[in-house]
């Protein structure tokens, strides 16, 4: 098959996601054929690095013998049952781990199969909660200016990016933002840690007014990733629990992009040495396989649904939950961790990535705020050209590298299993993508 004779079929045939479809007209398709690692290798045998780790799903690279030899078992003995009234060994086997990750203190788990459905089912759960209670005015949802945790009706009423809320309004039971801790905030002399009390007192401030009407708080764990890569310090997760415990309200941490090891411990909440109400897992949890999210909750949230009333049970599904070979993917990607050590891989990766980009970009006459947590790396670029991202991007693949800009906002999130001559050539790619951008 020809390289046209693909792209013209997918754009007569495929509606691809974020995508203004009439941009394709200038800038084509990558049509990719396999995955080697951390490479992407297209149609004419050119060569990518996949910097931000396929929207930031690959942990272990493309291709990963180890997961797939784990799928190709699965095959072979179940690819799918109902979870209604029916169980199977990978699903029973991955919340058990999951639940021991987190001390048992979030023991069971509820499963979906992306990250918005995962936002939508602990917002249920977490308003359905109260009304089990015998709260049910308790039904309004809090969360952080800048925040993203999805682009279904429900978890739009929480995502505060206006390209995505905006067009949808009408359809939303929007919910209440409050300031974020974004560490670039500080006033002169401040410090992360400050801004992180600051933004928690503006937090308070909301709770103690609102806190009979409020339901849940919902964060995205020091990095909010889609408002571009805001990093923040840990105190604030710390205030949030504290607040939530005294006004009564749950608090959900969305670990979908920022879990699974990217910020330099399994759970980003782990830094702050807090445990939420409900977690949120999704993108890295198959290793980048299969869909499959997930919420995780503690043994209190359980029991309120526990009941003889069927409608006191929790009332959401999808026909694939629970999916044995997601659930596969999931426990052949945590079967890495463990036998590879890898957060402690990690931290030695995340100075070399560091220490790279920092040696090219810190200094540079454009470059502002670089900052990293843990696999997470990024910076932004004074610039006022609106096709800053389009043109950053293209110049990125004539590069041999994935990178896509979020605005002005240029990150890095590679899988963890790139090498010191792959973060080269993607400082370099990178490097030559900013001069060409700026032009």
């Amino acid at each position: 098959m020809s390289p046209s004779s693909l792209l013209e079929r997918s754009l007569r045939s495929v509606w691809h996601p974020c995508t203004q479809m009439k941009q394709h007209e200038t800038l084509p398709l990558v049509p990719i054929v396999r995955g080697e690692g951390p490479w992407l290798v297209d149609d004419s045998g050119r060569r990518l690095l996949d910097g931000i780790s396929s929207w930031w799903v690959n942990l272990f690279g493309h291709c990963n013998p180890r997961i797939n030899a784990a799928l190709r078992e699965q095959l072979e003995t179940l690819e799918h049952v109902m979870l209604a009234g029916f169980t199977h060994e990978p699903v029973v086997q991955l919340s058990e781990r999951l639940a021991a990750l987190t001390g048992h203190r979030l023991g069971h788990a509820f499963y979906a199969s992306d990250g918005a459905s995962a936002t939508e089912i602990a917002l249920k759960m977490s308003a359905h909660y109260w009304r089990n209670a015998g709260r049910p005015e308790k039904s309004r949802f809090v969360s952080l200016a800048g925040s993203y945790h999805g682009e279904t009706v429900g978890a739009l009423a929480v995502t505060d990016v206006a390209i995505f809320r905006d067009a949808y309004a009408p359809l939303v039971r929007a919910g209440t933002t409050v300031p974020t801790p974004d560490a670039r905030l500080a006033l002169p002399g401040e410090t992360a840690a400050d801004v992180a009390r600051r933004a928690a007192a503006g937090l308070e401030a909301h709770l103690a007014q609102h806190h009979a009407q409020t339901a849940a708080l919902i964060v995205e764990p020091l990095v909010q990733g889609a408002s571009g890569m805001v990093m923040y310090d840990p105190e604030y997760l710390r205030r949030a629990r504290e607040l939530c415990d005294r006004y009564e309200v749950h608090l959900v941490a969305d670990e979908i992009a920022v879990g699974c090891g990217r910020t330099g411990t399994f759970f980003a909440c782990e830094q702050a040495g807090i445990w939420p109400d409900f977690l949120c897992l999704s993108k890295g949890i198959s290793g980048g396989y299969l869909p499959l999210s997930l919420v995780l909750s503690t043994g209190a949230i359980f029991t309120a649904f526990y009941d003889d009333s069927a409608a006191r049970g929790f009332l959401h599904s999808h026909s694939y939950t629970g999916n044995p070979l997601a659930c596969r993917a999931a426990l052949a990607t945590l079967d890495i961790f463990e036998q590879d050590d890898v957060l402690a891989a990690n931290r030695l990766l995340a100075r070399q990535l560091g220490d790279g980009i920092r040696e090219r970009f810190d200094g540079h006459a454009r470059v502002r705020h670089l900052r990293q947590r843990g696999m997470i790396i990024a910076f932004d670029v004074d610039t006022e050209r609106a096709d800053f991202s389009r043109r950053f991007f293209a110049a990125g693949l004539d590069h041999g590298v994935l990178l896509r800009p979020i605005g002005n906002t240029v990150y890095f999130m590679p899988p963890y299993v790139i090498g010191a001559e792959e973060i080269r050539h993607l400082v370099d790619g990178a490097a030559a993508a900013l001069a060409a951008a700026l032009a």
